[in-house]
């Protein structure tokens, strides 16, 4: 399958996570938001430890240098590499991520410039850089091989994405058939990815792991969460906490990582 083909493919697969209107219509809250404050605190997280991981060993690898952080939310894949960056140009579609991630590369001596908007669509107004890294961000991107080519024309030596093996979503699939009866889509993929930036021409080199970090620290905050992805009221937490232990989905089990890169 061609590039355009794999490209139209991965465009169909997150379509297909689109979220009906008349369960979306009874959302009290963007079931899609993240909020920059559990952002800062994993990145806050990712700074404190010493083990890096095959993402920021690629990307280390490089440096020192300079490096592109696209979709950079609050700084985890780039801040931890704070003694080997000689600048960082941070993008984010979210104002209050950049803002987080700007106070912390203060407080840690990193030189920072921000672009806020969505990629690729402000690249002509960002300069290359030594390494370009794009971690947790192509599950948001429908048009991935634009994404793509990109990166790959703003980074000097080397592309480097971080992604879970399967979307991030996925977890919430029994409960979504529990209170809605929706079943959930199962691609895209990692694969899928990886696929595409081959037949892009890219030499891509695949590295995998268990997720660091899990995912919620206690039932209660799961049960926040989900009744936020889940379009339910707030109040319907503590149903949640006891569904959700009934089938077992507590403790969540920790993803797989998927480290996807190549040289330029």
């Amino acid at each position: 399958m061609d590039a355009d083909a794999l490209d139209a493919r991965w465009r169909a697969h997150l379509e297909s996570w689109a979220i009906p209107a008349r369960i979306l219509d009874g959302a009290a809250a963007d079931p899609w938001a993240h909020h920059p404050h559990r952002f800062g605190i994993r990145s806050d997280l990712a700074v404190a430890v010493s083990d890096r991981g095959p993402t920021m060993s690629r990307v280390a690898e490089l440096l020192p240098g300079s490096l592109l952080d696209v979709g950079a939310g609050t700084g985890a894949s780039s801040l931890p590499l704070r003694a080997q960056l000689t600048s960082l140009v941070a993008v984010d579609t979210s104002a209050a991520m950049l803002a987080e991630l700007t106070v912390r590369a203060d407080k840690l001596g990193v030189p920072v410039d921000t672009v806020e908007g969505r990629w690729p669509d402000v690249a002509p107004a960002v300069p290359s850089a030594d390494v370009a890294v794009a971690a947790h961000v192509v599950y948001n991107v429908p048009d991935l091989a634009d994404f793509l080519r990109a990166l790959n024309t703003h980074a000097r030596h080397r592309v480097v994405l971080e992604l879970t093996h399967r979307h991030p979503m996925s977890w919430l699939g029994p409960l979504w058939e529990h209170f809605h009866s929706l079943k959930r889509p199962v691609r895209p993929i990692a694969e899928d990815c990886v696929a595409l930036a081959a037949a892009l021409g890219f030499a891509v080199q695949v590295d995998e792991r268990e997720a660091p970090l899990e995912r919620f620290t206690t039932i209660d905050e799961l049960a926040t969460s989900a009744c936020r992805r889940l379009c339910l009221d707030p109040s319907r937490a503590p149903e949640v906490a006891d569904t959700a232990t009934e089938l077992g989905m507590w403790p969540v089990p920790r993803d797989r990582w998927v480290t996807i890169w190549w040289n330029v």
